[in-house]
């Protein structure tokens, strides 16, 4: 378990599974287990009762992203969309810069 090339608000493209193909943006990250919610992607169904004490608690069956590991999943190249690895390059301030390998554009 190390840091994660990917982020939050990343436009990613699945490479494997259920949904190889679709592409979405990252709702949230979980680098301790290695994986990624992605908006419309791996959707699951699950059943709610009502709880008392919270009224505004949506009921039913209720439909909802799963998370996903990150390997089944590739950073959408900024120029093309196709998938690509991340690279890092360094300014000449010294921070660290996440490029697309595909292409070489930098992602932001």
């Amino acid at each position: 378990m190390g840091k994660l090339k990917i982020k939050t608000e990343d436009t990613v493209v699945v490479i494997s599974g259920k949904d190889k193909g679709k592409t979405g943006r990252v709702v949230s990250v979980d680098p301790a287990r290695e994986r990624v919610v992605v908006e419309g992607v791996n959707i699951v169904k699950r059943h709610q009762r009502p709880v008392p004490g919270r009224p505004n608690l949506e009921v039913g069956v209720i439909e909802r992203e799963g998370a996903i590991h990150v390997s089944n999943v590739a950073l959408a190249d900024p120029r093309d969309g196709k998938p690509t690895r991340v690279g890092f390059r360094r300014t000449e301030q010294g921070t660290r810069l996440r490029v697309a390998k595909r292409s070489g554009s930098e992602i932001d």
